[in-house]
């Protein structure tokens, strides 16, 4: 497995399996081509055998320069339990660290089971809501209304 930063031709690679690797969810339009763009010293691209298996997409704080954001994150399914993600991971800490950062912040949906129980193995926090869905704290209408979002913190 190979772990490099992302380029701008690799928003063509990872834009078609979006919503494969999501189960059919619709997700294409949570990644935008910016990141690709713009935030290539914080975005990852993981690949086996120049093939794309997984990627990370995320940013340092302008606001807060302690703090770093992972925006989206995605590992092939044939590819989940190789700790591709936990290499993702690891690399954007690196990042951050390199860059003076203290905090990781991520968020995800009350309704991605998966995501909340790998983000806790992972040592996220999940942050204190403003209500309980399934027994998770939730941010309610955090990304518009009735758009509920889990909030992690995990601290470098």
């Amino acid at each position: 497995m190979n772990i490099r930063h992302a380029e701008p031709s690799d928003y063509e690679k990872v834009a078609p399996v979006i919503n494969d690797w999501w189960g059919g969810r619709q997700m294409k339009d949570k990644l935008t081509r910016l990141f690709f763009e713009h935030f290539q010293n914080t975005s990852f691209i993981a690949e086996a055998d120049e093939n794309l298996i997984g990627f990370l997409t995320g940013f340092l704080s302008q606001t807060n320069p302690a703090e770093s954001y992972i925006h989206f994150v995605g590992v092939h399914p044939d590819y989940r339990k190789v700790q591709v993600g936990k290499k993702l991971y690891e690399a954007f800490y690196r990042e951050a660290k390199k860059a003076g950062g203290k905090t990781v912040r991520c968020i995800t949906s009350p309704v991605n089971k998966v995501s909340i129980a790998y983000h806790r193995k992972m040592g996220f926090s999940i942050e204190k809501g403003d209500k309980v869905v399934e027994g998770v704290p939730v941010f309610s209408n955090y990304d518009g209304l009735n758009q509920d979002r889990v909030l992690f913190v995990k601290e470098l």
